[in-house]
């Protein structure tokens, strides 16, 4: 379901790729700090580029290899930026919503041999515990009439069309792999059927 949300601050933040403008929202849900880096107009308007980004500390900030996140959050505000408008929805549910914590002792039983989701089932989570009630209240704030989503996962799509987003299409997050997550892509296209292509990856 949608979820109450205020957006309490606005602020320009200059990037890499041009201009966006930040927003905080609080929510009545989590009370966690969502956020929304929007270029340009998109309030009234249809088929808005959106991507829905889960926060990952690792990959995001630290720039790690084991996932492609950060590479899909920096191809994503460059897909905005090139289409001179849209949103990324930045959600703070880390580890596909297991938290840091259990993420990272995720990690090491995928050094044993597990894979992401054997490691978050171990864990007594599910594979992907991550909601978009909240993302779909952004919106909705923000006045997007519709999207087109930049994402590889399906049920993403799903979940945000059962919450009442219109989506109209779909934008490619797919990144080139490397040796440190090839393992871990495959495993997104084989066990949570995300669209991954690449002729680089062994899915």
């Amino acid at each position: 379901m949608k979820l109450s949300v205020e957006n309490l601050v606005q602020t320009p933040i200059p990037t890499q790729h041009g201009t966006f403008v930040l927003h905080y929202f609080s929510n009545n849900k989590d009370h966690k700090e969502h956020l929304a880096l929007v270029k340009g107009e998109v309030a009234g308007l249809e088929n808005v580029p959106v991507r829905i980004h889960s926060e990952c500390f690792t990959g995001d900030v630290l720039g790690s290899r084991r996932c492609d996140c950060g590479e899909q959050l920096d191809m994503a505000m460059r897909l905005i930026a090139e289409a001179g408008f849209g949103v990324l929805v930045y959600l703070r549910q880390e580890g596909r919503g297991i938290g840091l914590l259990k993420k990272l002792q995720a990690y090491n039983l995928q050094d044993q041999g597990l894979d992401t989701v054997d490691a978050n089932l171990q864990l007594g989570h599910l594979a992907d515990e991550r909601e978009y009630g909240i993302a779909a209240s952004i919106l909705e704030n923000l006045q997007v009439k519709s999207i087109r989503l930049i994402t590889n996962n399906p049920k993403k799509m799903t979940e945000l069309q059962k919450l009442g987003v219109k989506v109209l299409g779909r934008m490619s997050a797919e990144v080139p792999a490397h040796d440190e997550n090839a393992h871990y892509l495959k495993t997104k296209a084989e066990k949570m059927a995300h669209w991954l292509l690449g002729k680089s990856k062994t899915d």
